[in-house]
């Protein structure tokens, strides 16, 4: 017979349900307290006060949503598929949840909670390897950090802009006419490209200037045989030269 949930447990969980039925003003102390069968002292106790007890539900809920993510993440690479359409899932998979569960969507990126929380850090790491890999097979058309921030930035908004207007709640994302949707198409037009040739474009001497290609030497530098550590963090910096430059 297994143990029962020791009161924090209970607590966090009592309250991500209050949270995900009725929102944040339903997270009171009283009415935590009466759905975990704790006395309302112990809430003051383990978490301070209301936003640390909001704080420690967000993050107990994102975590088990990313601990998801990152699994699923690493059966993608290791399957070979193709990065952008994987990538491409991944965002609907994103809104997706936060469509399921908006107030907590609103309570980490409608403030600065999601600063602070080692589940959002370990949320952008996966997305950092999800940009990697499409880098990495040469589909990117510009670096990867500036390809991270523009995901991560129109995927907050719009989720947010829709959430605000009404959207509905707790379903799944629309076709092609969702919000979501359209910003993530406008933002792959933006960072992917084709599959390179190794030779198109034109560079100062009128050249081929791949960008692609270039950005996947990049991705792939830090573990290149035959070169000193200092040599393979030169080669990224010029070749980010390059890529910012074309």
């Amino acid at each position: 017979m297994s143990a029962a949930p020791d009161p924090r447990t209970r607590i966090v969980t009592a309250a991500a349900r209050l949270l995900a039925e009725d929102g944040a003003a339903a997270v009171t102390t009283r009415s935590v307290a009466l759905a975990a069968g704790v006395q309302a002292p112990a809430i003051y106790r383990l978490f301070g006060d209301k936003d640390g007890l909001l704080d420690a539900v967000a993050e107990h809920v994102l975590a088990e949503f990313v601990a998801a993510k990152t699994e699923h993440a690493a059966a993608e690479a290791s399957s070979g598929g193709d990065p952008v359409e994987d990538l491409r899932d991944s965002w609907r998979v994103q809104v997706a949840f936060g469509l399921a569960n908006p107030a907590l969507f609103r309570l980490l990126y409608a403030s600065d909670r999601d600063d602070d929380s080692p589940a959002v850090a370990a949320g952008l790491e996966v997305l950092r390897a999800r940009v990697h890999r499409v880098a990495a097979a040469g589909r990117l058309r510009v670096p990867e950090e500036q390809a991270v921030a523009m995901i991560r930035a129109a995927g907050a908004g719009s989720m947010l802009t829709m959430l605000s207007s009404g959207a509905p709640e707790g379903g799944s994302p629309g076709a092609g006419s969702s919000l979501p949707e359209l910003m993530l198409d406008t933002v792959l037009a933006a960072i992917v490209t084709d599959p390179p040739t190794w030779a198109d474009d034109e560079g100062a001497d009128g050249t081929a200037v791949p960008l692609g290609a270039l950005q996947a030497v990049r991705a792939a530098a830090p573990a290149l045989p035959g070169l000193t550590d200092p040599e393979r963090a030169l080669l990224q910096e010029w070749l980010g030269r390059v890529t910012t430059a074309s």
